[in-house]
C-alpha cells in the first residue's frame, strides 16, 4: 500500500536509524519436521520491557504445512527505498517474506493493521519459484532499493548453480533471475551489497544436494563445500572477480559488509578449517589504488578438546569441538561484531572499530555441544543447541540469539534434539562488554525451533543505507 509520506521506519543514514524508538516487538521463524503433525510458524515474541508480557511468545501464525525449513526471512521493503537513483520511498515496511530452503516456498504475513498478530497473505509455490527463476531451495531475504532479493542454494534438480532472484516489493510477483553474467560463481549461500560503491558480494555454502541430509564427510574432508567470495557489479548484473580463501576454509556462510555506504569493507565468517578444525573471520576491502578486492583473516577461533564420549559420532574421531560459527552480525555503527560460536555455546563480541584488528571485548556462554551451559533464568536445565542466529537492534543495545541452526545439522551435532530457546542480551553502550537479560528467555514447545530473528521497524541486517549521515 502506498503512503503520502515515505514510511517512518525508513532512515536515510544507520545513524538516523540508531536513533529510532526501540522495538517492541521481535518476529521469530519457528520450525518444525512436519513428522509430528506440528506446522511451521512465524512467532511473535514481546521485547518491551515495561509490558507485562516481556520475554513471551505473545502471537503466531501457522503456515499451512511443517518441513518447510524456514530460514532467512526479511522485509518487502526498507530503508534502501530512500535511495535516490530508485526512490521508493512510499512503499511501507508492512509484510515479512519467509523463504522455505527444503519446500522452495514463500510465505508473505502481513503484520498490519495488528502487528502482535500477523497474517499470512500468501504463499508462492515451489513451482512457481522453480519455473520462473531456474532456481529451489531460496535462503536469505534482502529489501533492495528497487525490490526484493532472494538467493537460492542451486536449481530445480538439487545441483547447482545457486544465484539469486527479484520479487516485486508490492505484489510480490516473482520477476526472475537476477545474474546476467554469473562467471566463475556456482555454489551459493549468502549475499549483500555495498549500495555506495554499486557492488553486491555473495558466499558459497554448498547445492542443496550438498547440504540437505546433513553434513557429508566425504564432501567436507576432499574440500567440496563453499571456500570463496564473489564481488559483482551491482548494475550490470555481472560477476567481477573471485575471492578464493584457500581450500582448507570450508563453508563461507554470512556477509555483513559495513553499514556506512562510504565504507567499502565487510565480514563473512568461515564455519570450519580443515587444518584444525578452527572457525575464522575474514574482512573483505577494496584495495584504494588499484582498485581490486581483496581479503585477509583477522580473527581465528580454536577448537577446543573434548572427551569423546561426550561428542556427536560425526566428531568423536576429532577428540574436540569445533567452534562452529554459523552466523555473525554488524552493530549499525559498524564498531561491534558479534559472533556466534554455535558448537562451543559461546557468543563472542569484538570491537571492529579498526576492522583489520578487531579486539575481543566480550563473552557469553550457554548451550554448547559439551558446556551445556544455562541461562541465568533457568540455571537448573543444561542447554542444548549454542547460539546461532543473532540480531541486534538498531541502537545496538540489545542483542537477540536462537539456538537451530538447519534441521539436518541440528540432528548431526545435538543427537538429542535441539529444544527451542531464544536469550537477550544487553550490550554496554561504549567500551563494549556483553551481560544476559536474566529476565528474557524464550523457551519454546517441544518439536519448534527459533531460526532468524527480525525486530519491528528494523534491525541491523534488515536494512540498508545510500546516505552516510
Amino acid at each position: 500500500m502506498a503512503r503520502m509520506l515515505p514510511d517512518p521506519t525508513f532512515y536515510p543514514s544507520p545513524t538516523l536509524a540508531a536513533e529510532a524508538p526501540a522495538e517492541r516487538l521481535a518476529y521469530v521463524a519457528l520450525l518444525a519436521t512436519g513428522d509430528d503433525g506440528k506446522k511451521d510458524a512465524l512467532g511473535v515474541v514481546d521485547t518491551d520491557p515495561e509490558s507485562p508480557e516481556y520475554g513471551q511468545l505473545v502471537g503466531k501464525v501457522d503456515f499451512p504445512q511443517g518441513g518447510n525449513e524456514l530460514h532467512h526471512f526479511g522485509w518487502n521493503a526498507c530503508s534502501s527505498h530512500l535511495c535516490a537513483y530508485a526512490a521508493n520511498p512510499h512503499v511501507e515496511r508492512r509484510y515479512l517474506v519467509v523463504p522455505g530452503t527444503h519446500s522452495s516456498r514463500i510465505h508473505v504475513v502481513d503484520t498490519r493493521p495488528d502487528p502482535r498478530n500477523p497474517r499470512l497473505v500468501k504463499v508462492i509455490t515451489g513451482e512457481e519459484v522453480m519455473q520462473k527463476t531456474g532456481y529451489a531451495a531460496p535462503h536469505t531475504v534482502h529489501c533492495g532499493p528497487d525490490g526484493i532479493y532472494m538467493n537460492a542454494l542451486g536449481a530445480p534438480d538439487g545441483d547447482g548453480p545457486g544465484g539469486i532472484f527479484v520479487i516485486d516489493h508490492e505484489t510480490f510477483e516473482v520477476k526472475g533471475a537476477w545474474e546476467k553474467d554469473r562467471g566463475q560463481q556456482y555454489l551459493s549461500y549468502d549475499f549483500w551489497w555495498h549500495l555506495g560503491h554499486d557492488t553486491m558480494i555473495t558466499s558459497e555454502w554448498g547445492t542443496p544436494n550438498m547440504v540437505r541430509n546433513g553434513v557429508d564427510p566425504t564432501l567436507l574432508l576432499s574440500g567440496k563445500y563453499g571456500n570463496a567470495l564473489h564481488v559483482w557489479d551491482l548494475h550490470r548484473r555481472r560477476h567481477v572477480q573471485k575471492l578464493e580463501l584457500g581450500a582448507e576454509q570450508q563453508m563461507v556462510l554470512e556477509l555483513r559488509p559495513a553499514h556506512d555506504p562510504r565504507r567499502d569493507y565487510g565480514f563473512v565468517g568461515v564455519v570450519l578449517s580443515l587444518e584444525n578444525l578452527s572457525s575464522s573471520i575474514w574482512t573483505w576491502y577494496r584495495e584504494k589504488e588499484a582498485g581490486n578486492w581483496k581479503t585477509c583473516k583477522v580473527i581465528e577461533i580454536p577448537a577446543e578438546p573434548a572427551d569423546p564420549s561426550l561428542l556427536p559420532p560425526l566428531l568423536q574421531g576429532f577428540k574436540a569441538v569445533p567452534p562452529l560459527v554459523t552466523d555473525i552480525n554488524l552493530s549499525l555503527d559498524d564498531r561491534f561484531l558479534y559472533v556466534s560460536c554455535w558448537g562451543t555455546g559461546e557468543l563472542r563480541q569484538y570491537d571492529v572499530s579498526d576492522p583489520f584488528q578487531p579486539k575481543l571485548t566480550g563473552t557469553l556462554a550457554i548451550g554448547g555441544i559439551v558446556r551445556r551451559s544455562t541461562h541465568p533464568k533457568a540455571p537448573e536445565r543444561a542447554l542444548n543447541g549454542g547460539p546461532q542466529m543473532v540480531e541486534i537492534s538498531r541502537d545496538g543495545r540489545r542483542v537477540y540469539v536462537t539456538n537451530s541452526l538447519y534441521t539436518p545439522w541440528d540432528a548431526q551435532f545435538y543427537p538429542d534434539g535441539i529444544r527451542g530457546w531464544i536469550a537477550k542480551v544487553d550490550a554496554g553502550p561504549n567500551g563494549g562488554g556483553i551481560a544476559f537479560d536474566r529476565r528474557f528467555f524464550v523457551q519454546l514447545e517441544d518439536g519448534l525451533r527459533p531460526h532468524q530473528v527480525r525486530l519491528e521497524g528494523g534491525d541491523a541486517s534488515s536494512d540498508s543505507f545510500c546516505y552516510a549521515e
